[in-house]
Order: C-alpha cells, then sequence, then structure tokens
C-alpha cells in the first residue's frame, strides 16, 4: 500500500513523538568511475540517506510533580517531552528496513524513527 498525500506546504503537518519526516538524496545513477547502475539498485542498500525536513517534538516522559502539595500549581498540560537531537535541515544516515515511505506531491518521503538514525551531518550555514 502506498501513502500519497497532496499538500501545499509542510507548516501543517505535525510529526509524532520521535519520528522524522526524511527527504531522500537523489539517487545516483553512475558510479564516480563512470559505471551506470541498473535501475532499483539503490532499494536494495541497507542504509540510506537524505535530509531532514521536520522532526517530531521527541520522547514523552512523564512530569514528575507532587500530587500531595497544595500550594504546587497543577499544571495537567500532560506530558513533557525529550527533545530530539535531530533538526531541521540536517543530512541524516539511517537504516532501511524501519523506513515507512510515503508521497507527498509527487515526491518520495521517508518517516523514521529516531533510533534507526545512525549519523547526522548538520551544516549551519545550509538552512
Amino acid at each position: 500500500m502506498i501513502n500519497t498525500f497532496e499538500t501545499k506546504d509542510f507548516s501543517n503537518i505535525v510529526m509524532v513523538g520521535d519520528k522524522i519526516l526524511i527527504k531522500p538524496e537523489t539517487e545516483k545513477d553512475r558510479t564516480k568511475s563512470g559505471l551506470y547502475l541498473p535501475a532499483g539498485l539503490s532499494e536494495k542498500e541497507k542504509v540510506l540517506s537524505g535530509y531532514v525536513i521536520k522532526t517530531g517534538p521527541g520522547y514523552p516522559v512523564p512530569s514528575m510533580q507532587d500530587e500531595d502539595e497544595a500550594w504546587k500549581s497543577k499544571d495537567n498540560s500532560g506530558v513533557k517531552y525529550l527533545p530530539l537531537q535531530i533538526k531541521a535541515g540536517d543530512l541524516a544516515v539511517f537504516l532501511q528496513n524501519s523506513v515507512w515511505e510515503i508521497f507527498m506531491n509527487g515526491e518520495k518521503y521517508f518517516i523514521v524513527p529516531n533510533s534507526s538514525v545512525l549519523m547526522l551531518l548538520r551544516n549551519e550555514d545550509l538552512f
């Protein structure tokens, strides 16, 4: 089943928990020496890379409040989050076997859990 969505921009997309929206790098059809690669070869790779578009809020952690103290303010907002290390604009290297593939506006994107990311390349001047 292929999930296809149409959206004007990414501002209305909300990533949940530790999930990350990644736009894959363009596939190379040649090796460094100039040999042409067959179609579909990159689908067999175990490690992929792409640019982080959006990230979720992080890992939910319980609020550490003492319920028995009457003078403390009651925060009923619920869950607090431990933020992710990943930021939008990072180049992420991640494992393919835990990726969900979706199509938005005719382009391929991946939804990847934070635990599948192996490495980040952060270029502060890029964005």
